[in-house]
Parts: C-alpha cells; structure tokens; sequence
C-alpha cells in the first residue's frame, strides 16, 4: 500500500490513553514498545481499506523497519496485549487485524510520504536504545488521532501530550524536535487566542492534505522544522 497517500488507522485505544500503556523500561522493555509501534505503521500501511486486514509477512515487516525477528516477535505480543491488533489463529499466520478498524474514530496515517527505496526511512535513524525514539513515535501516533480534518493540524497542548500519551513533560520538546528532524510533522506556531503576545504549537502530519496549510488557510502562521 506504499503507493496510497495515506491509510485509515483507528484511534479509539489512543483516545482512551492506550499509548500511556508504552512505557520505556531499560533492559529491552523500553525498546519492545518502540518496536510495537514501527510493527504497527507497516501492519496500517499493509492494511486492507474494506477489511481491517493486513497479509504482511516478518520478513517484510523486517525488511521495511530494520527490526530482527525476536524484536518484531516482542512487538506484536505487546500490541496483541494492549488490544490493537488481533492475531490468534495459527491459519492466519502473518495476518493481523486492526481492532475496532470500522468502529468509532479513525485518524489519516501517512504512508508514501514515509518510504525511499521500499523503506520506512525515518526507521533508518533508530537503535532502539534511547527514549527517545518511543517518545517521538508515541506523540506521531497521537498528532495522527488529534489532527483536525479542517485546520489539518493536531492542535494540542504540552498537558494533554503528557496525559494521553504519557511522555513526561521535560522529553516532549526534544521527541518534537526529533520527529521534525525525521520529515515526519512540521511545527507550526500560532497567535495564542489567549494572550496577544503569546503562541501556541500545532503540529501537521507529513504527506496528509499538503494543500491545506498555512498559506491556504490564509492564517498568519510560522512553520519551524520544516
């Protein structure tokens, strides 16, 4: 599905604070969440648009993350125990279904915007070591689920990013700036509607809607990152 702008990603389990449940650990449980979560992008990329469904292979899902096989393993287990996907049957071996995929709220989750040469490329810059690596890929699942379809911005504050996605306050400019880095959201500053001096952040997610953004929203706005 590399060739689609973009594939529907159910976003009920963010909504409900499921991405609090990725916690960074040392000793590889940090970096198995972070795993589940590049699994995830191929497993919504690979997806069929009617069923829910997608037919991927370890191999491939490897080939397009970087991930070893044990890694993936780890992965897969934790988005099975967390509920967002279903995998169970051993007839449908490579063959995970997004849960709750034609169920309640869904965000657009970019897909050619993220590949060179058959790879998810910002998987390129990951080692699995640092926190901040699941921070970043935490807050771009929830800029997807937050992102508003007129604006085509998530437009969200530092104290809801904490509390639905549970990277703590101090690591959420760095995870920001990191995903920028990645070509993965832009970061846009707008004139706060509270206070004439102040600003606010909204963030657009890559390869969605292009055409609306700030110019054509005729905003006064200012893009940092991108």
């Amino acid at each position: 599905m590399a060739n689609s702008s973009w594939m529907r990603l159910p976003s009920r389990w963010i909504d409900h604070h499921g991405l609090t449940q990725l916690a960074w650990h040392h000793g590889g449980g940090g970096s198995d969440n972070t795993a589940a979560l590049m699994a995830l992008t191929v497993i919504a990329h690979e997806i069929d648009s009617e069923t829910g469904i997608a037919r991927v292979t370890y191999d491939r899902i490897c080939n397009l993350t970087g991930l070893s096989r044990a890694k993936l393993a780890n992965g897969l287990d934790i988005l099975r125990d967390i509920g967002v996907i279903n995998s169970e049957s051993p007839e449908t071996r490579s063959t995970y279904a997004l849960s709750e995929y034609n169920e309640g709220a869904w965000g657009k989750f970019p897909v050619k915007s993220m590949y060179s040469s058959d790879r998810i490329i910002a998987f390129d810059e990951f080692r699995l070591r640092k926190v901040i690596e699941l921070d970043a890929l935490k807050l771009f699942f929830l800029f997807v689920a937050r992102r508003d379809q007129k604006t085509n911005l998530a437009n969200i504050g530092y104290e809801k990013i904490e509390e639905y996605s549970g990277v703590r306050r101090v690591r959420i400019k760095s995870a920001i700036s990191f995903l920028a880095s990645l070509s993965l959201v832009y970061v846009e500053h707008l004139r706060s509607q509270s206070n004439d001096y102040g600003v606010s952040n909204a963030y657009r997610i890559v390869g969605i809607d292009p055409r609306i953004n700030m110019a054509t929203r005729g905003r006064n706005l200012e893009i940092f990152g991108g």
